[in-house]
């Protein structure tokens, strides 16, 4: 039988030797700001850790407190997001901070039902805040927290049904001491030790109580429910150019893929059972125009499909006129940071066929 006691002690004592210096944490008995801690898990949600550092040093820059965030204009905080991903995080980035800001006197909540009030807070996000921030005993499972319970305790019962379980198995080996220094170990001892692929479990301190260890079956668990094939969706996108410089761009709806960046025309890829036409593209264009298809096209995987994408690209003599044609765009000289990540391929694409055509 797993011993509570034993799991903590032993987790706090190799945290306490190899545990992450990250910019938003802090050891107990000193927590780290409520700011630092919520910004830091809405960046890490469907993102590693390395990827997000110059994310998250770049935005306490920019708006050092909530309340600057609060006040930044939403465009900004796109554009400072770009390269992310999931842009639905940034949307509701600003709309929480708004929110406490304005609602709770730029005060975060501490219990985990007053944090779920907030745009993009779930369980997990709302334990961890309340747990790291505030040094509440509040459950705290992200994947990775997942995976070392599930071996620890043999838990055979597939995602995502196993996540009750996983919470009460969690919640009893969860000590009094160090409630905010217990989930960051344990994600830390997931990404160092007990890993997806390859786990270290010849210097795991827990090998004599794991289940998973010793039925021989580490890499088995968390049982994961069969992977489903990752659809491929084609689509084209349409890139004019004025003499001047300026690009033809529009603003996404808030919903849906790549809601509210700023983007090129595109047709036939955002939404599943969209039609693309084949056989004639060019008349899904914004608007007339000597449209020209290229050979080469874009690439680009989101998590549950992926993307080919033609790229089709025109030089306009009279830019005021379509402006006035063409609703929802407008003409902007193009800041590939400004840009989504499948955007700036489309954009770097569009770039080398004018290059090479001079």
């Amino acid at each position: 039988m797993t011993d509570p006691v034993f799991v903590s002690a032993a987790l706090f004592s190799w945290y306490d030797r190899y545990g992450r210096d990250l910019p938003w944490r802090r050891r107990w008995p000193e927590l780290a700001p409520a700011y630092h801690v919520w910004l830091s898990e809405i960046m890490l949600q469907q993102t590693v850790v390395t990827s997000v550092i110059p994310y998250f040093l770049d935005f306490i820059r920019r708006w050092p407190c909530i309340e600057d965030l609060a006040c930044a204009p939403l465009d900004d905080v796109l554009a400072a997001w770009a390269g992310l991903g999931y842009y639905a995080r940034a949307r509701n980035l600003h709309k929480a901070a708004k929110f406490v800001s304005e609602q709770c006197g730029g005060q975060f909540p501490q219990t985990v039902d007053d944090l779920l009030a907030l745009p993009g807070v779930g369980p997990y996000t709302a334990g961890a805040i309340s747990a790291i921030a505030f040094g509440r005993s509040s459950v705290a499972v992200d994947g990775n927290i997942e995976r070392v319970i599930a071996r620890l305790f043999g838990i055979s019962t597939p995602l995502p049904a196993a996540k009750a379980q996983i919470g009460r198995q969690y919640a009893a080996i969860m000590p009094d001491e160090r409630p905010s220094d217990f989930p960051q170990a344990l994600m830390d001892f997931a990404n160092a030790v007990c890993t997806p692929k390859g786990a270290n479990c010849k210097s795991c301190p827990f090998a004599g109580y794991c289940k998973a260890f010793a039925a021989g079956r580490v890499e088995a668990f968390p049982i994961k429910p069969a992977k489903k094939a990752k659809e491929m969706r084609r689509g084209i996108a349409f890139v004019a150019r004025a003499r001047s410089g300026e690009a033809f761009l529009i603003r996404r709806q808030d919903s849906g893929m790549l809601g509210g960046m700023l983007a090129f025309p595109s047709n036939g890829w955002a939404t599943r059972g969209e039609r693309f036409n084949c056989d004639a593209p060019l008349d899904a264009a914004p608007f007339p125009a000597k449209w020209q298809r290229l050979e080469t096209r874009v690439h680009h995987v989101f998590t549950h499909f992926a993307v080919e994408m033609e790229v089709a690209v025109a030089v306009i003599t009279s830019p005021t006129i379509v402006a006035l044609n063409a609703s929802g765009g407008d003409w902007k000289m193009v800041r590939p940071t400004d840009l989504p990540s499948l955007m700036r391929k489309v954009w770097e694409v569009a770039q080398t066929a004018v290059a090479d055509s001079h």
